[in-house]
Protein backbone atom coordinates (compact mmCIF):
# COMPACT_ATOMS: atom_id res chain seq x y z
CA UNK A 1 0.00 0.00 0.00
CA UNK A 2 1.47 3.40 -0.96
CA UNK A 3 2.52 5.57 1.94
CA UNK A 4 0.59 8.81 2.68
CA UNK A 5 3.74 10.74 1.81
CA UNK A 6 3.87 9.13 -1.64
CA UNK A 7 0.17 9.81 -2.24
CA UNK A 8 0.68 13.42 -1.23
CA UNK A 9 3.64 13.67 -3.58
CA UNK A 10 1.55 12.31 -6.47
CA UNK A 11 -1.23 14.75 -5.63
CA UNK A 12 1.19 17.66 -5.66
CA UNK A 13 2.58 16.55 -9.02
CA UNK A 14 -0.93 16.35 -10.51
CA UNK A 15 -1.81 19.74 -9.05
CA UNK A 16 1.36 21.21 -10.54
CA UNK A 17 0.40 19.83 -13.94
CA UNK A 18 -3.11 21.31 -13.73
CA UNK A 19 -2.30 24.74 -12.34
CA UNK A 20 -0.30 27.12 -14.54
CA UNK A 21 3.12 28.21 -13.38
CA UNK A 22 3.90 31.34 -15.35
CA UNK A 23 7.44 32.70 -15.26
CA UNK A 24 7.95 36.36 -16.17
CA UNK A 25 11.53 37.00 -17.18
CA UNK A 26 12.40 40.66 -16.56
CA UNK A 27 16.06 41.11 -15.56
CA UNK A 28 16.26 44.83 -16.37
CA UNK A 29 15.60 47.63 -13.88
CA UNK A 30 14.44 50.55 -15.97
CA UNK A 31 12.29 51.49 -18.93
CA UNK A 32 8.97 49.68 -19.20
CA UNK A 33 9.83 46.88 -16.79
CA UNK A 34 8.67 48.25 -13.39
CA UNK A 35 5.50 49.71 -14.90
CA UNK A 36 4.58 46.50 -16.73
CA UNK A 37 5.18 44.36 -13.64
CA UNK A 38 3.09 46.72 -11.52
CA UNK A 39 0.10 46.34 -13.85
CA UNK A 40 0.45 42.56 -14.13
CA UNK A 41 0.70 42.06 -10.35
CA UNK A 42 -2.31 44.31 -9.73
CA UNK A 43 -4.45 42.46 -12.27
CA UNK A 44 -3.38 39.02 -11.02
CA UNK A 45 -4.35 39.93 -7.47
CA UNK A 46 -7.60 41.65 -8.47
CA UNK A 47 -8.86 38.63 -10.42
CA UNK A 48 -7.34 35.96 -8.15
CA UNK A 49 -5.94 34.14 -11.17
CA UNK A 50 -5.14 30.46 -10.61
CA UNK A 51 -1.64 29.08 -10.39
CA UNK A 52 1.67 30.70 -9.57
CA UNK A 53 3.27 33.84 -10.95
CA UNK A 54 7.07 33.75 -10.64
CA UNK A 55 8.82 37.00 -11.56
CA UNK A 56 12.53 36.67 -12.31
CA UNK A 57 14.29 40.00 -11.72
CA UNK A 58 17.68 41.35 -10.68
CA UNK A 59 18.57 42.02 -7.07
CA UNK A 60 18.90 45.67 -8.06
CA UNK A 61 15.24 45.70 -9.10
CA UNK A 62 14.17 44.55 -5.63
CA UNK A 63 16.17 47.40 -4.10
CA UNK A 64 15.13 50.20 -6.45
CA UNK A 65 11.46 49.34 -7.04
CA UNK A 66 10.19 48.52 -3.57
CA UNK A 67 6.81 50.03 -4.49
CA UNK A 68 6.29 47.21 -7.04
CA UNK A 69 7.50 44.53 -4.63
CA UNK A 70 5.19 45.86 -1.90
CA UNK A 71 2.17 45.29 -4.16
CA UNK A 72 2.72 41.56 -3.85
CA UNK A 73 3.08 41.77 -0.09
CA UNK A 74 -0.01 43.94 0.27
CA UNK A 75 -2.51 42.25 -2.04
CA UNK A 76 -1.37 38.66 -2.64
CA UNK A 77 -3.07 36.93 0.29
CA UNK A 78 -2.62 33.52 -1.38
CA UNK A 79 1.13 34.02 -1.75
CA UNK A 80 0.78 33.01 -5.38
CA UNK A 81 3.27 35.63 -6.60
CA UNK A 82 6.97 35.20 -5.99
CA UNK A 83 9.90 37.44 -6.88
CA UNK A 84 13.00 35.43 -7.76
CA UNK A 85 16.29 37.34 -7.99
CA UNK A 86 19.08 36.18 -10.25
CA UNK A 87 22.46 35.96 -8.51
CA UNK A 88 24.84 38.97 -8.43
CA UNK A 89 27.26 37.06 -10.66
CA UNK A 90 24.52 36.34 -13.19
CA UNK A 91 23.54 40.00 -13.20
CA UNK A 92 27.17 41.04 -13.70
CA UNK A 93 27.61 38.55 -16.56
CA UNK A 94 24.49 39.90 -18.24
CA UNK A 95 25.42 43.56 -17.86
CA UNK A 96 29.06 43.02 -18.86
CA UNK A 97 28.32 41.13 -22.07
CA UNK A 98 30.28 42.89 -24.79
CA UNK A 99 27.72 42.55 -27.59
CA UNK A 100 24.00 42.21 -28.21
CA UNK A 101 24.56 38.59 -29.23
CA UNK A 102 26.42 37.95 -25.97
CA UNK A 103 23.56 39.42 -23.94
CA UNK A 104 21.09 37.31 -25.90
CA UNK A 105 22.86 34.08 -24.98
CA UNK A 106 23.30 35.16 -21.33
CA UNK A 107 19.55 35.74 -21.15
CA UNK A 108 18.86 32.41 -22.82
CA UNK A 109 20.92 30.64 -20.14
CA UNK A 110 19.03 32.45 -17.38
CA UNK A 111 15.61 31.72 -18.90
CA UNK A 112 16.49 28.03 -19.24
CA UNK A 113 17.87 27.79 -15.71
CA UNK A 114 15.00 29.51 -13.92
CA UNK A 115 12.26 27.90 -16.01
CA UNK A 116 13.64 24.54 -14.87
CA UNK A 117 14.08 25.56 -11.23
CA UNK A 118 10.58 27.02 -11.03
CA UNK A 119 8.95 24.18 -13.00
CA UNK A 120 7.38 26.76 -15.30
CA UNK A 121 4.55 25.63 -17.55
CA UNK A 122 4.81 28.85 -19.59
CA UNK A 123 7.40 31.59 -19.92
CA UNK A 124 6.86 35.22 -20.81
CA UNK A 125 9.92 37.23 -21.85
CA UNK A 126 9.16 40.86 -21.03
CA UNK A 127 11.76 42.30 -23.45
CA UNK A 128 11.84 39.80 -26.30
CA UNK A 129 13.85 41.93 -28.73
CA UNK A 130 17.08 41.50 -26.77
CA UNK A 131 17.15 37.69 -26.58
CA UNK A 132 15.80 36.40 -29.89
CA UNK A 133 18.96 34.98 -31.43
CA UNK A 134 19.28 31.65 -29.56
CA UNK A 135 15.61 30.91 -30.25
CA UNK A 136 15.98 31.92 -33.90
CA UNK A 137 18.77 29.37 -34.09
CA UNK A 138 16.34 26.72 -32.84
CA UNK A 139 17.57 26.28 -29.25
CA UNK A 140 14.91 24.87 -26.93
CA UNK A 141 13.60 25.97 -23.53
CA UNK A 142 12.18 23.86 -20.68
CA UNK A 143 8.66 25.16 -21.41
CA UNK A 144 6.60 26.93 -24.08
CA UNK A 145 7.27 30.65 -24.24
CA UNK A 146 5.84 33.97 -25.38
CA UNK A 147 7.42 37.41 -25.63
CA UNK A 148 6.73 41.14 -25.83
CA UNK A 149 8.15 42.56 -29.06
CA UNK A 150 8.91 46.27 -28.93
CA UNK A 151 10.63 47.37 -32.10
CA UNK A 152 9.59 46.02 -35.49
CA UNK A 153 10.67 48.37 -38.27
CA UNK A 154 10.30 46.44 -41.54
CA UNK A 155 6.81 47.92 -42.10
CA UNK A 156 7.99 51.55 -41.70
CA UNK A 157 8.41 51.76 -45.46
CA UNK A 158 4.60 51.87 -45.66
CA UNK A 159 4.42 55.11 -43.66
CA UNK A 160 4.19 58.59 -45.16
CA UNK A 161 7.53 60.03 -46.39
CA UNK A 162 9.45 56.95 -45.25
CA UNK A 163 12.40 56.16 -47.53
CA UNK A 164 14.60 53.51 -45.89
CA UNK A 165 18.38 53.68 -46.17
CA UNK A 166 20.28 50.61 -47.37
CA UNK A 167 21.20 49.83 -43.75
CA UNK A 168 17.53 49.96 -42.81
CA UNK A 169 16.65 47.67 -45.72
CA UNK A 170 19.15 45.12 -44.44
CA UNK A 171 17.66 45.46 -40.96
CA UNK A 172 14.16 44.97 -42.35
CA UNK A 173 15.19 41.74 -44.10
CA UNK A 174 16.91 40.50 -40.93
CA UNK A 175 13.77 41.18 -38.87
CA UNK A 176 11.56 39.23 -41.25
CA UNK A 177 13.91 36.23 -41.25
CA UNK A 178 14.08 36.27 -37.44
CA UNK A 179 10.32 36.57 -37.08
CA UNK A 180 9.66 33.75 -39.53
CA UNK A 181 12.02 31.49 -37.57
CA UNK A 182 10.47 32.44 -34.24
CA UNK A 183 6.89 31.95 -35.37
CA UNK A 184 7.83 28.46 -36.54
CA UNK A 185 9.67 27.50 -33.34
CA UNK A 186 7.87 24.43 -31.93
CA UNK A 187 7.69 25.90 -28.40
CA UNK A 188 6.62 29.40 -29.38
CA UNK A 189 3.13 30.44 -28.29
CA UNK A 190 2.33 34.17 -28.64
CA UNK A 191 4.15 37.25 -29.88
CA UNK A 192 2.75 40.34 -28.14
CA UNK A 193 3.62 43.37 -30.27
CA UNK A 194 3.40 46.94 -29.01
CA UNK A 195 3.10 48.31 -32.54
CA UNK A 196 -0.51 48.01 -33.75
CA UNK A 197 0.50 48.82 -37.32
CA UNK A 198 2.88 45.87 -37.53
CA UNK A 199 0.46 43.08 -36.62
CA UNK A 200 -0.75 42.08 -40.08
CA UNK A 201 2.73 42.33 -41.60
CA UNK A 202 4.14 40.03 -38.90
CA UNK A 203 1.19 37.64 -39.11
CA UNK A 204 1.90 37.02 -42.79
CA UNK A 205 5.15 35.38 -41.70
CA UNK A 206 3.41 32.72 -39.59
CA UNK A 207 0.14 31.85 -37.89
CA UNK A 208 -2.16 34.86 -37.36
CA UNK A 209 -3.32 33.43 -34.03
CA UNK A 210 0.25 33.70 -32.69
CA UNK A 211 0.45 37.49 -33.11
CA UNK A 212 -1.41 39.87 -30.79
CA UNK A 213 -1.35 43.63 -30.48
CA UNK A 214 -0.49 44.55 -26.89
CA UNK A 215 -1.50 47.99 -25.59
CA UNK A 216 1.36 50.03 -24.17
CA UNK A 217 -0.31 50.57 -20.81
CA UNK A 218 -1.07 53.88 -19.17
CA UNK A 219 -2.77 54.32 -15.83
CA UNK A 220 -2.78 57.70 -14.18
CA UNK A 221 -2.94 58.00 -10.43
CA UNK A 222 -4.83 60.75 -8.60
CA UNK A 223 -2.65 63.78 -8.06
CA UNK A 224 -3.78 64.11 -4.45
CA UNK A 225 -2.00 66.80 -2.46
CA UNK A 226 0.62 67.14 -5.19
CA UNK A 227 -1.83 68.86 -7.54
CA UNK A 228 -0.56 70.67 -10.65
CA UNK A 229 -1.30 74.03 -9.01
CA UNK A 230 0.67 73.15 -5.88
CA UNK A 231 3.44 71.68 -7.97
CA UNK A 232 3.82 74.86 -10.04
CA UNK A 233 4.18 76.90 -6.85
CA UNK A 234 6.64 74.44 -5.31
CA UNK A 235 8.78 74.48 -8.45
CA UNK A 236 8.75 78.28 -8.59
CA UNK A 237 7.32 78.54 -12.11
CA UNK A 238 5.66 81.87 -12.93
CA UNK A 239 2.01 81.77 -14.13
CA UNK A 240 2.84 83.52 -17.43
CA UNK A 241 5.21 80.80 -18.64
CA UNK A 242 4.14 77.80 -20.72
CA UNK A 243 5.67 74.61 -19.37
CA UNK A 244 7.37 72.18 -21.77
CA UNK A 245 7.99 68.86 -20.03
CA UNK A 246 10.77 66.37 -20.81
CA UNK A 247 10.33 63.19 -18.77
CA UNK A 248 12.43 60.07 -18.24
CA UNK A 249 16.05 59.01 -18.70
CA UNK A 250 17.07 62.07 -20.66
CA UNK A 251 20.86 61.65 -20.60
CA UNK A 252 20.53 59.05 -23.37
CA UNK A 253 21.56 60.82 -26.56
CA UNK A 254 18.69 59.27 -28.50
CA UNK A 255 16.19 61.32 -26.44
CA UNK A 256 17.18 64.43 -28.37
CA UNK A 257 18.16 66.82 -25.56
CA UNK A 258 21.24 68.22 -27.43
CA UNK A 259 19.03 69.03 -30.43
CA UNK A 260 16.43 70.59 -28.12
CA UNK A 261 19.10 72.77 -26.46
CA UNK A 262 20.30 74.01 -29.84
CA UNK A 263 16.69 74.71 -30.85
CA UNK A 264 16.15 76.81 -27.72
CA UNK A 265 19.20 78.92 -28.58
CA UNK A 266 17.58 79.74 -31.94
CA UNK A 267 14.51 81.32 -30.30
CA UNK A 268 14.29 85.07 -29.78
CA UNK A 269 14.38 86.44 -26.20
CA UNK A 270 10.71 87.48 -26.58
CA UNK A 271 9.77 83.84 -27.21
CA UNK A 272 12.10 82.47 -24.52
CA UNK A 273 10.55 84.61 -21.79
CA UNK A 274 7.24 82.77 -22.21
CA UNK A 275 8.90 79.37 -21.89
CA UNK A 276 9.80 77.07 -19.00
CA UNK A 277 11.69 73.84 -19.67
CA UNK A 278 10.91 71.22 -17.03
CA UNK A 279 13.20 68.16 -16.93
CA UNK A 280 11.95 65.34 -14.69
CA UNK A 281 13.14 61.82 -13.92
CA UNK A 282 16.76 61.74 -15.07
CA UNK A 283 18.65 59.80 -12.36
CA UNK A 284 22.11 61.11 -13.27
CA UNK A 285 22.34 64.89 -13.59
CA UNK A 286 25.97 65.17 -14.80
CA UNK A 287 25.40 64.53 -18.53
CA UNK A 288 22.13 66.43 -18.69
CA UNK A 289 23.63 69.43 -16.91
CA UNK A 290 26.54 69.45 -19.36
CA UNK A 291 24.05 69.72 -22.23
CA UNK A 292 21.99 72.41 -20.48
CA UNK A 293 24.96 74.64 -19.60
CA UNK A 294 24.79 76.84 -22.76
CA UNK A 295 21.13 77.75 -22.31
CA UNK A 296 21.33 78.21 -18.54
CA UNK A 297 23.08 81.49 -19.38
CA UNK A 298 19.93 82.84 -21.09
CA UNK A 299 18.30 85.38 -18.76
CA UNK A 300 14.90 85.20 -20.45
CA UNK A 301 14.59 81.39 -20.21
CA UNK A 302 13.54 79.39 -17.16
CA UNK A 303 14.83 75.86 -16.61
CA UNK A 304 13.61 73.62 -13.79
CA UNK A 305 15.02 70.16 -13.06
CA UNK A 306 13.78 67.38 -10.80
CA UNK A 307 16.43 64.67 -10.76
CA UNK A 308 15.95 61.14 -9.46
CA UNK A 309 13.29 58.44 -9.49
CA UNK A 310 9.71 59.74 -9.56
CA UNK A 311 7.16 57.51 -7.75
CA UNK A 312 4.29 56.33 -9.92
CA UNK A 313 1.82 58.25 -7.77
CA UNK A 314 3.55 61.56 -8.64
CA UNK A 315 4.01 61.10 -12.38
CA UNK A 316 0.53 62.30 -13.29
CA UNK A 317 1.05 65.66 -11.59
CA UNK A 318 3.93 66.55 -13.90
CA UNK A 319 1.99 65.67 -17.04
CA UNK A 320 -1.06 67.57 -15.79
CA UNK A 321 1.16 70.56 -15.03
CA UNK A 322 2.70 70.64 -18.51
CA UNK A 323 1.29 72.66 -21.38
CA UNK A 324 3.28 70.61 -23.91
CA UNK A 325 5.18 67.31 -23.59
CA UNK A 326 8.50 67.07 -25.42
CA UNK A 327 9.72 63.88 -27.14
CA UNK A 328 12.26 64.96 -29.81
CA UNK A 329 13.69 61.44 -30.01
CA UNK A 330 16.30 60.68 -32.66
CA UNK A 331 14.90 58.14 -35.15
CA UNK A 332 13.26 56.23 -32.32
CA UNK A 333 11.98 52.76 -33.14
CA UNK A 334 8.74 51.52 -31.59
CA UNK A 335 6.15 53.04 -29.29
CA UNK A 336 6.86 55.46 -26.46
CA UNK A 337 5.03 55.51 -23.15
CA UNK A 338 5.46 59.28 -23.16
CA UNK A 339 2.88 59.57 -25.96
CA UNK A 340 0.42 57.59 -23.85
CA UNK A 341 1.04 59.59 -20.68
CA UNK A 342 0.58 62.84 -22.58
CA UNK A 343 -2.62 61.68 -24.28
CA UNK A 344 -4.10 60.43 -20.99
CA UNK A 345 -3.34 63.82 -19.43
CA UNK A 346 -4.87 65.49 -22.53
CA UNK A 347 -1.65 67.34 -23.33
CA UNK A 348 -0.19 67.78 -26.85
CA UNK A 349 3.30 66.55 -27.74
CA UNK A 350 6.14 67.94 -29.81
CA UNK A 351 7.81 64.83 -31.14
CA UNK A 352 9.76 63.14 -33.88
CA UNK A 353 8.06 62.50 -37.21
CA UNK A 354 9.96 59.23 -37.68
CA UNK A 355 8.52 55.73 -37.53
CA UNK A 356 5.67 54.63 -35.30
CA UNK A 357 5.75 57.71 -33.06
CA UNK A 358 5.35 60.04 -36.01
CA UNK A 359 2.58 57.90 -37.48
CA UNK A 360 0.64 57.80 -34.21
CA UNK A 361 0.89 61.58 -33.84
CA UNK A 362 -0.45 62.07 -37.35
CA UNK A 363 -3.26 59.51 -37.07
CA UNK A 364 -4.53 60.63 -33.67
CA UNK A 365 -3.54 64.29 -33.91
CA UNK A 366 -1.53 64.13 -30.70
CA UNK A 367 0.39 67.32 -31.46
CA UNK A 368 3.23 68.24 -33.81
CA UNK A 369 5.57 65.76 -35.49
CA UNK A 370 8.77 67.37 -36.76
CA UNK A 371 12.15 66.26 -38.08
CA UNK A 372 13.76 66.19 -34.65
CA UNK A 373 17.24 65.67 -36.09
CA UNK A 374 17.10 69.35 -37.15
CA UNK A 375 17.15 71.91 -34.28
CA UNK A 376 15.63 74.49 -36.62
CA UNK A 377 12.51 72.29 -37.05
CA UNK A 378 12.22 71.79 -33.28
CA UNK A 379 12.48 75.57 -32.86
CA UNK A 380 9.63 76.08 -35.35
CA UNK A 381 7.48 73.60 -33.40
CA UNK A 382 8.21 75.32 -30.07
CA UNK A 383 7.29 78.67 -31.59
CA UNK A 384 3.99 77.38 -32.93
CA UNK A 385 3.01 76.01 -29.51
CA UNK A 386 3.90 79.33 -27.88
CA UNK A 387 2.04 81.50 -30.39
CA UNK A 388 -0.94 79.42 -31.56
CA UNK A 389 -4.01 78.08 -29.76
CA UNK A 390 -3.27 74.50 -28.60
CA UNK A 391 -6.56 73.18 -30.00
CA UNK A 392 -5.35 74.10 -33.49
CA UNK A 393 -2.42 71.71 -33.07
CA UNK A 394 -4.14 68.62 -31.64
CA UNK A 395 -7.50 66.82 -31.36
CA UNK A 396 -8.34 66.21 -27.71
CA UNK A 397 -11.14 63.76 -28.51
CA UNK A 398 -8.78 61.56 -30.54
CA UNK A 399 -6.14 61.90 -27.82
CA UNK A 400 -8.60 60.57 -25.25
CA UNK A 401 -9.52 57.64 -27.50
CA UNK A 402 -5.85 56.82 -28.04
CA UNK A 403 -5.26 56.67 -24.29
CA UNK A 404 -8.35 54.54 -23.66
CA UNK A 405 -7.19 51.96 -26.22
CA UNK A 406 -4.04 51.51 -24.15
CA UNK A 407 -5.46 51.02 -20.69
CA UNK A 408 -3.46 49.11 -18.11
CA UNK A 409 -6.35 46.70 -17.62
CA UNK A 410 -6.43 45.75 -21.33
CA UNK A 411 -2.68 45.24 -21.29
CA UNK A 412 -2.78 42.77 -18.37
CA UNK A 413 -5.93 41.01 -19.58
CA UNK A 414 -4.41 40.25 -22.98
CA UNK A 415 -1.15 39.01 -21.46
CA UNK A 416 -2.81 36.52 -19.15
CA UNK A 417 -5.48 35.41 -21.60
CA UNK A 418 -2.92 34.39 -24.21
CA UNK A 419 -0.28 32.94 -21.89
CA UNK A 420 -1.96 30.86 -19.20
CA UNK A 421 -5.72 30.97 -19.60
CA UNK A 422 -8.62 30.88 -21.96
CA UNK A 423 -11.48 31.49 -19.58
CA UNK A 424 -14.36 34.00 -19.56
CA UNK A 425 -13.27 35.10 -16.10
CA UNK A 426 -10.63 37.42 -17.55
CA UNK A 427 -12.20 38.35 -20.88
Amino acid sequence: MPSPQKNLSNFEQQKSQIEPHLMLFSPWCYGHHPTYLRHLISYWCQWQLPGTLNIVVSGQFLEEHTDVVELQKKYDDRQSIKFVAITPQEQADLENATSGWGRAFEQYKLISKYASLLKATQGLIIYFDSCQLPLVLGLKLPCPFSGIYYRPTFHYRLFVDSIPTWRERVQHLREQIFLWRLLHHPQFKTLFCLDPLAIEAIARLGNRDQVMHLPDPVKLEDSGENSPENLRVNLGIEPNRQIFLSFGRLSEGRKGVPQLVEAISLLSPDIQQNLCLLFVGEPNSKQLEAWLTPIRQLDSLKIVTRYGYVPESEVNSYFQLADVVLAPYQRHVGMSGILLQAAAANKPVLSSDYGLMGEMIRRYRLGLAVDSTLPSEIAKGLTRFLLEAPDNLCDRTKMKGFAEQNSAERFARIIFKYTILDTPKIL
